[in-house]
């Protein structure tokens, strides 16, 4: 009966980490490119009670008799599909269709990897720079930030589904600035690390970055300016999902107070 007890214990423990991963994914449900998450689970050590076991005549069957010890939660992946675009008409707002990913330096340094293309233009003392909304560079495929000359005004940009920058001059003509937007796969993007406002950033699960500009065997991703990517969260599959956890944690609490009614039971007996 004890067992009982570190049983449910072990699937009431799993099943709050599995409501903690929805309702996250509820909360990022308007979050742009937030990817949904899902937990997964891994049964315990087994204990054999009997390594053969017969039937009533005496038989022996072709199997032993072991009893579970319960569950632990395994891991947590993302589910990296396309969420659904929306218009937005800044001209600063890019959304990726593929698998790709927009590259940011982060402020110690670090190269950050994110689906969220709500970018903004930053004056500097070169000229003007694009910027993640937390103001970190976005660079290009050369891995530099992306720095407009001062004599081209945000208004004259031009980004075409490649994420190739031009400016239109006065007489309308629209000449490159031999940029581009760096966009990066990776070969197991569920291995990334995820370090909050919507950064991820590479690891040895993940592989290396690779630079879609530069490996020919890459589906190409296509960049849509004046969209961002939505959350690939549905609320429906959530809400079922939910109601599924509730349910088990509450039939794992009624083992324990079950398994606690017949310890009770037997410690009475005289």
């Amino acid at each position: 009966m004890m067992r009982s007890l570190w049983t449910a214990a072990s699937g009431m423990i799993s099943q709050q980490t599995n409501v903690d991963t929805i309702s996250n994914n509820l909360a990022n449900i308007n979050t742009t490119g937030y990817k949904k998450e899902s937990a997964e689970f891994k049964t315990l050590l087994y204990q054999t009670i009997q390594a053969q076991s017969t039937d009533n005549n005496g038989d022996p069957k072709p199997y032993g008799i072991q009893v579970g010890l319960g569950v632990r939660n395994s891991a947590i992946t993302s589910q990296y599909t396309q969420g659904a675009l929306t218009e937005t008409g800044n001209d600063f707002d890019f959304a990726i269709q593929g698998k790709g990913f927009f590259m940011v330096e982060t402020a110690d340094g670090r190269i950050g990897y994110t689906r969220n293309g709500s970018f903004q233009m930053a004056i500097g003392t070169e000229g003007l720079t694009l910027t993640s909304s937390d103001g970190y560079p976005v660079l290009n495929t050369s891995g530099e930030a992306i720095v407009i000359s001062p004599e081209y005004s945000a208004s004259d940009l031009v980004i075409n589904e490649l994420g190739e920058i031009a400016v239109s001059d006065e007489n309308g003509d629209v000449v490159s600035l031999g940029q581009r937007i760096g966009i990066t796969q990776f070969n197991n993007p569920a291995g990334l690390e995820k370090g909050g406002g919507s950064l991820l950033f590479a690891t040895d699960a993940s592989g290396g970055p690779r630079l879609e500009a530069e490996d020919a065997t890459l589906v190409q991703s296509t960049i849509r300016q004046g969209y961002l990517e939505g959350s690939n969260v549905q609320a429906v599959d959530e809400m079922v999902n939910l109601i599924v956890a509730q349910r088990a944690y509450e039939m794992n609490s009624k083992i324990i107070t079950a398994t606690d009614e017949m310890l009770q039971q037997a410690n009475n007996l005289r």
